[in-house]
């Protein structure tokens, strides 16, 4: 599998890459001042690859940056992320595509989400959770299934209980809400659940009702993730049963973009939302 850049070697390269635009110089430029092989300057500016700190003080001296700050400021994105984070003890469980999203979504701003068949994963209770990775990974062993709940509930945390709680906009299309995954009183517990959600100031539900009829949102879930340096550094992120896919390009970011807002503009309102999330329930009981 290739590497998956983490945000902050993402952001570096972004920033290294705007000095080095600022001194008119190319890649191969800098690559030659450096030393350095082009690919290397390449990896680097992509976030591939990291650099260390006596290269990245002789980078800095190349494109004449001599603000303290800045340098300072580089220099701990540059630093090797090796800090134990919350999901380290679960490393043995998780695979590399879903460590990746982790590392992204713990470091996004926002999210924009829509699911065809599934509560979001960051809305979802521990039995619905549990139903859905039997489902999914039918060869788990009940510990491995009950670490994956784990992780579920730990992304939950991370997300909404920081300073600044994630803010998560999703759209579930009608069939997402009537799947009595678990069984009824399971999905009883997960609608609950997704209606005291959108209770807060940073989730926002609407469903896309079957009356909708055809919509943007046809050819499957996605989820745009943005972070603190807008437009730069936001992704699409494509999930399937064996793999998983970035999207990081404009046209690609534009493409989604636009057919989210199609996709809210198809779907009810919070209120005809909620309702539809009510009377399923009551229909459940």
């Amino acid at each position: 599998m290739a590497a998956i850049p983490t945000v902050r070697r993402r952001m570096l390269g972004l920033e290294l890459r705007k000095l080095r635009e600022g001194r008119d110089l190319t890649s191969e430029d800098a690559s030659t001042r450096m030393g350095w092989h082009p690919t290397k300057m390449s990896r680097l500016e992509g976030g591939r690859s990291g650099v260390r700190p006596t290269e990245l003080t002789r980078l800095l001296d190349v494109y004449g940056v001599d603000d303290h700050d800045v340098r300072e400021g580089l220099a701990d994105l540059a630093k090797n992320s090796k800090v134990r984070v919350w999901w380290t003890p679960y490393n043995d469980v998780l695979t590399q595509r879903y460590s990746n999203f982790i590392v992204f979504e713990a470091e996004a701003v926002s999210a924009r989400s829509f699911q065809q068949s599934l509560i979001p994963g960051l809305l979802q209770t521990p039995d619905y959770a549990r139903a859905v990775t039997r489902a999914l990974e039918p060869a788990l062993t009940a510990a491995e299934v009950n670490a994956l709940v784990d992780v579920r509930i730990q992304r939950q945390s991370a997300a909404f209980n920081r300073e600044d709680p994630l803010k998560l906009w999703c759209i579930l299309d009608e069939s997402a809400l009537r799947r009595k995954v678990g069984g009824s009183a399971t999905m009883r517990k997960q609608l609950n659940r997704l209606l005291e959600a959108a209770e807060q100031p940073h989730v926002t539900f609407q469903a896309l009702t079957y009356s909708a009829g055809a919509h943007a949102g046809l050819l499957g879930s996605f989820v745009h993730l943005e972070f603190p340096v807008k437009g730069d550094l936001d992704l699409v992120y494509l999930e399937g049963p064996t793999s998983s896919l970035y999207l990081e390009r404009d046209d690609d970011l534009t493409t989604y973009g636009h057919a989210f807002d199609l996709l809210r503009a198809s779907a009810s309102d919070v209120e005809q939302s909620r309702d539809l999330a009510l009377e399923i329930v009551k229909d459940m009981t």
